[in-house]
This record gives C-alpha cells, sequence and structure tokens, in this order.
C-alpha cells in the first residue's frame, strides 16, 4: 500500500555553503559553536505536510490511468495508493485514496474512497441521521438492497464497591459490539448482538503478587549476569526479623542479610531449635535441608558467593508457585515449573503473573462466570505454550452482552459505527459512519468552540468525532 505526502521546506533557511575556513569556531550566546549549530540546522527534519484535495485527486487520477487497461500497458499490479489531505475543503478531506478491482487476473475496475471528518461536537442533531448515511450510499453506488452492520466499543469500568468500599481500578477492559438491523446512530448494542472482551489494560492489580514477582525476577537476573542490585538498608536489622522476612518472602537488603538468615534457619535446624513443616512438591535446598533434619543428619552448607542467593530464590519461586495455584485452582495450570530450570520457571511465572491480572480483573470486576473464565484460561494457556511473554498481547473472550449489560448501558461508547454494504465479493461497495471519543487521524488539529472538559470529562452528552468512509465503483470500459 503506497502513503503520498509532501515535505514542505524553507529553502532560504537552509545553511549555506562557505569557502572560508579557521582553526577555531565562534562561539555562540549558549555556548554552541556555529559547527554545531549548523549540524544542528541539518539534523532537524520538517514534518510531512498533507496535500490539497486537488493535488490528491491528480496522483489518484495518475495512479488510475496506469492500471486502466484500455488506455496504459502497465502489466504489473500496483499496490493501493491513499494520498493524506489537509482537510482545507468544505467536506474536510482526510484520505482520498483508491484500489483496483480485478476478475481474475484483469482490471476491470477502480474503487475511489474518501475519509472526511468533522468534530468534535456534543450537539448530536449535528450529526449524520441514518437516512442520511444510506442516501450517502445510494449517491456511490444504485443498488437495489443494502445491508446494515453496527459496531460499538466501550472502555469498561472505573471502580467497584466490594464489601460497601469502593476500589478504584487502574486497570480496564474493551469489549467490541458487532450486530444487525442498526435502527438509529447512537442507538445501545442489543442483546442480540456478539460482545468479545480484549485488551485487559492491566496496572499491577495484584500487587502483592507483582511486587514478590519483581523482587525474585531480579534475582534470578543476578544469578545469570553475576550483579545484583539491592536496595540501600535504612538501618541495621537484626538477624532473628531478617529470618522472618526471609521465610515470608519479603525483600532483603544484601547478599550478607541473606547468609546470615540461612545459618540461623539451618543452625535451628541442625540443633533442633525448629522443626517446620516441609510441602511434599517443596523441590527447594532448604526443603531439602528441613528433610534431612527429620532424620538428625543435615549435609554441611557452605553460604558463600552465590549460593545464599540462589536458596532464597528457590524458595521464592516454591512461594510463588503455591500462591498461583491456590489462585488458580488448578495444579496442572503449574506443575511443570519445578521441572526446568530457574530462568526458565521465571519466565513461566512472568508468563502465570500476566493470565493472573488477566483473570483476576474479569473476576473481581466484571463477575463473569466460572466457564467463561475457563475458556479465558485455557486460551491464554494455549498461546503462552508455543509463545514468549508479551504483556501487551490481546487476548480475545467471546461473551453473552447479558453478562456484562450493567457496565454498559448506561456508559457512553468511545466508538461507536454503521456500515451499509451492496454488492457482492470484490464488486462490494461500503460507506462507514464512526463515532469516536477522539479524533481518528492524527495529522490535523481539530479546532473546539468549547472548553476540553466538555469533549473529554464528565458531560452528560457525548462529545464525538464523525469520520466518513466512502467509497465508489469506476467500471474500466
Amino acid at each position: 500500500m503506497f502513503f503520498i505526502q509532501v515535505l514542505k521546506i524553507d529553502c532560504e533557511s537552509e545553511p549555506q555553503a562557505t569557502a572560508e575556513t579557521s582553526n577555531c569556531s565562534e562561539i555562540g550566546d549558549d555556548g554552541e559553536t556555529e559547527a554545531e549549530q549548523r549540524d544542528e540546522s541539518l539534523r532537524t527534519e520538517p514534518d510531512p505536510q498533507p496535500l490539497s484535495v486537488n493535488q490528491a485527486r491528480q496522483l489518484l487520477s495518475f495512479y488510475t490511468l496506469a492500471q486502466n487497461p484500455s488506455i496504459s500497458l502497465v502489466t504489473e499490479r500496483l499496490a493501493p495508493l491513499w494520498v493524506r489531505c489537509d482537510m482545507s475543503d468544505p467536506a474536510g478531506t482526510a484520505w482520498l485514496g483508491a484500489e483496483m478491482v480485478y476478475t481474475g487476473s484483469k482490471v476491470t475496475g477502480a474503487k475511489l474512497y474518501s475519509v472526511t471528518c468533522k468534530g468534535p461536537t456534543v450537539d448530536h442533531s449535528r450529526v449524520m441521521t441514518l437516512d442520511e448515511v444510506k442516501q450517502e450510499h445510494r449517491k456511490k453506488h444504485h443498488s437495489p438492497s443494502m445491508t446494515l452492520k453496527g459496531s460499538a466499543r466501550y472502555n469498561l469500568f472505573g471502580s467497584v464497591t466490594v464489601e460497601n468500599t469502593i476500589i478504584d481500578s487502574q486497570s480496564s477492559v474493551t469489549v467490541d459490539f458487532k450486530w444487525s438491523d442498526v435502527a438509529r446512530i447512537l442507538e445501545t448494542p442489543p442483546m442480540s448482538s456478539t460482545a468479545t472482551l480484549f485488551g485487559c489494560d492491566l496496572q499491577t492489580f495484584y500487587s502483592e503478587f507483582f511486587f514478590s514477582f519483581v523482587f525474585h525476577k531480579s534475582l534470578a537476573d543476578g544469578l545469570r549476569t553475576g550483579e545484583i542490585e539491592w536496595v540501600e538498608p535504612i538501618e541495621t536489622t537484626p538477624a532473628v526479623d531478617l529470618t522472618r522476612a526471609l521465610l515470608e518472602g519479603d525483600c532483603v537488603t544484601s547478599c550478607q542479610d541473606i547468609g546470615n538468615s540461612l545459618k540461623l534457619v539451618i543452625d535451628g535446624l541442625r540443633y533442633g531449635e525448629i522443626k517446620p513443616w516441609v510441602h511434599r512438591d517443596s523441590n527447594s535446598s532448604l526443603s531439602k535441608l528441613i528433610l534431612q533434619s527429620y532424620h538428625q543428619k543435615i549435609d554441611p552448607v557452605c553460604l558463600t558467593g552465590l549460593t545464599p542467593v540462589q536458596m532464597l530464590l528457590e524458595m521464592g519461586l516454591d512461594k510463588m508457585r503455591k500462591d498461583y495455584i491456590n489462585y488458580l485452582i488448578g495444579k496442572t495450570t503449574t506443575s511443570t515449573l519445578t521441572e526446568v530450570n530457574i530462568q526458565e520457571q521465571i519466565s513461566r511465572l512472568e508468563k502465570l503473573h500476566h493470565l493472573l491480572e488477566i483473570l483476576g480483573t474479569c473476576t473481581t470486576f466484571l463477575g463473569l462466570p466460572y466457564h467463561r473464565l475457563f475458556l479465558l484460561t485455557q486460551s491464554c494457556l494455549q498461546h503462552y505454550k508455543t509463545n514468549p511473554y508479551d504483556g501487551n498481547h490481546t487476548f480475545k473472550l467471546p461473551v453473552q452482552p447479558a453478562l456484562i449489560t450493567h457496565f454498559y448501558q448506561t456508559e457512553h461508547p468511545v466508538l461507536w459505527g454503521v456500515e451499509v454494504c451492496s454488492g457482492h465479493g470484490p464488486r462490494e461497495v461500503r460507506t462507514l459512519l464512526q463515532l469516536s471519543d477522539q479524533p481518528l487521524v492524527d495529522h490535523v488539529v481539530f479546532d473546539t468552540d468549547y472548553g476540553n472538559e466538555t469533549v473529554n470529562g464528565d458531560s452528560e452528552e457525548l462529545a464525538c468525532f464523525s469520520t466518513l468512509v466512502c467509497c465508489s465503483l469506476v467500471n474500466f470500459v
């Protein structure tokens, strides 16, 4: 696909070449030499500028003529062409585009596109009606039958009340709706629509798990690189307190702290002063020492170098694995963690934490039923079975609108659209109107006649930008 834009350069501002040389450069008031200022000027590139509608139409005419088999000898297929426009025309045209229509390998016509934008406005009487969108489609395509498709996108929740306490969430879940038989502009998606949850914006919903994971990941990185960054201790802490913090999985401040704590624990095991229980699935070095203490025989341990860090990391991974098991209620989810090396365990825990955040968000704030969460869990696990961790990956979950109706029916959509279609196959023509809370083009600054708080604030009416995409079909003779 081709994109055309123009670079406007002020030739008078270009640095002039000079034949004079000097052993020293003149220093400006700001401490920069003339050479440095000249180099900076050369490095500065103007922003790309859109074309006028007339210029864009000329380019599209050349492109279309070059593909017309009745005029041109060009046989190579060209990619679709889109030209960025400056919206200076009365219609507010932001883009013009064209692509060829093929029947087999022969070019039989061209589709010409226009994208016009308006807004923002809170006066919905200024927005196109559904009849006007249909009429706009009929101007481009004379067809006896048309089909209408609706779509809407909502960002769900900002807070929730749990046991009389309001919890503000920094996370969000996006839901897309699609339906047929649109009745009016900005109508609420009907219960017959299909809904898909996706795009969880996670902001450490389970902060305790998150910070514990980050700490143990830093230990694993330290074992791999040989360097560990410790938090500077505020004051000296008794070894007994450090031991308690160690066993509870809290952060410590140095390798020496870990060694001192482990020495106290191992001495307590050796002399029978402490007799802790150990989980049968635990596979850490300390767990093995605890099992040996049951028989009053403990192997000697050298707590030098990075050995204390290794032992602490094993303990932390053991604890986190059990935490995830307790939450996910499925031992098969995490049973393979102990069968691989520490670095791979960290990688798998990172994936599990991503899953935990998604499930926690959907459970606490959306209250989705178990069978829906099970499908989401399986989808996440299947993805991460063959793919590396990606916190930005989008997991999609089809849901019934009735399950989330109380979240979106009183909210404004961030994107709402209606599409009018006619024709079939490569000769299908569509007209699309989209209303959004943000502009859908990024190369034009929109003027507003009211304050920003009305556009993106808590106004009762939706302040929307309007984007109309039209398509016309031209047949080659």
